[in-house]
């Protein structure tokens, strides 16, 4: 484990260099991964560890998610099986339900965790917020996170390519003396980039903020504002979308992505330069209420209760659905999709 300094703060984090994957196998090796789940995280983290050379197997309930699991060449009887059963023959079982199916499952996945199993999760949630979920692991088992610091997709993605998708790590209960070992040896297996050390807690509650904020909300809040004033002001929706959402995920994400803020503000127009370093004050003023209103939601739990009444409506679906149509409709999502027509590279 290497120290590492984060803008004066020492982290420990884990490499592939100092923890290669022959020391993952070798620690996994007598293991049986059962991967309970097929929908985000679950193609990702399955293939991956199987590619890699894992003893692993797929729970699935019978559907168009089970179907999927086949197509991707998980046999039925061999590698392929349900929900129980895969947790039967689990020595680790690999939690990887949506929120709402954890807490449907639970009482399914628990009567199988015998002495000595690893439980792990990608999200802390169901832990974290146990008085409301009912997910309570016994005392006799390891309880292991990995959280992949994007969508299965994303991991699969990067992994195909060669690279790593950087991932959180957390030990909650260590019964067998094993628990971190286990949960590093996982870790490098689904394909982390680096891994970086966590609580269930601390991922819960930054991963909440994080999807309610600059990951998805605050940032869909944002461009439609960008995008509202722009047309309000005799701008049409092609120049609009462009100078709000297209000119930032196509050319300035990818480039600050690499080389940080400050090299992105040293590399454009002097009038950007400016206009950026003095307006960036204002929004940081304006937006950090509703941040700390934000985190202090989830910190309290309240965001995960509207999580889990809303997911637990029998209508949920549908209700989604429409709102998703709503957002895919609206003019600026409707202008994205001419101008990602009329990408080069999708011609």
């Amino acid at each position: 484990m290497a120290k590492m300094n984060f803008g004066g703060v020492e982290e420990t984090v884990i490499t592939r260099d100092e923890f290669p994957l022959e020391k993952a196998r070798e620690i996994l090796k007598d293991e049986t991964i059962a991967v309970i789940g097929y929908g985000v995280q679950g193609p990702g983290q399955s293939m991956n560890l199987r590619d890699n050379g894992f003893n692993v197997i797929v729970g699935q309930r019978p559907g168009k998610t089970y179907d999927k699991a086949v197509a991707d060449g998980w046999v039925p009887g061999e590698t392929l099986f349900g929900i129980e059963e895969a947790c039967q023959r689990g020595t680790i079982i690999m939690c990887l339900l949506s929120d709402a199916a954890v807490i449907d499952v639970w009482p399914r996945i628990k009567e199988y965790l015998t002495p000595g199993k690893a439980l792990y999760f990608s999200h802390g949630f169901a832990i974290t917020w146990s008085d409301r979920t009912g997910v309570v692991p016994p005392a006799d088992v390891d309880l292991i996170l990995v959280a992949p610091k994007g969508s299965g997709t994303s991991l699969r993605t990067m992994f195909l390519e060669g690279r790593g998708l950087n991932s959180s790590y957390a030990v909650e209960q260590d019964y067998t003396g094993r628990a971190l070992e286990r949960t590093l040896a996982l870790g490098i297996g689904i394909g982390s980039g680096y891994l970086f050390e966590t609580t269930f807690r601390r991922e819960a509650t930054s991963d909440l903020t994080g999807e309610r904020g600059s990951l998805m909300g605050a940032i869909q809040g944002l461009l439609l504002a960008q995008y509202e004033v722009l047309r309000e002001n005799g701008h049409t929706p092609s120049e609009a979308f462009n100078e709000t959402v297209e000119e930032l995920t196509q050319s300035l994400m990818p480039l600050f992505a690499k080389n940080g803020m400050d090299w992105m503000y040293a590399n454009c127009s002097t009038t950007a330069q400016r206009g950026a370093l003095d307006w960036m004050g204002p929004f940081h003023d304006a937006i950090k209420p509703v941040v700390e209103k934000l985190y202090a939601s989830v910190k309290c739990g309240n965001e995960a209760q509207i999580s889990i009444d809303s997911n637990s409506q029998p209508d949920y679906r549908e209700k989604l659905e429409e709102e998703l149509k709503a957002l895919r409709e609206s003019e600026m999502w409707q202008a994205g999709a001419t101008v990602r027509r009329l990408r080069p590279e999708d011609n």
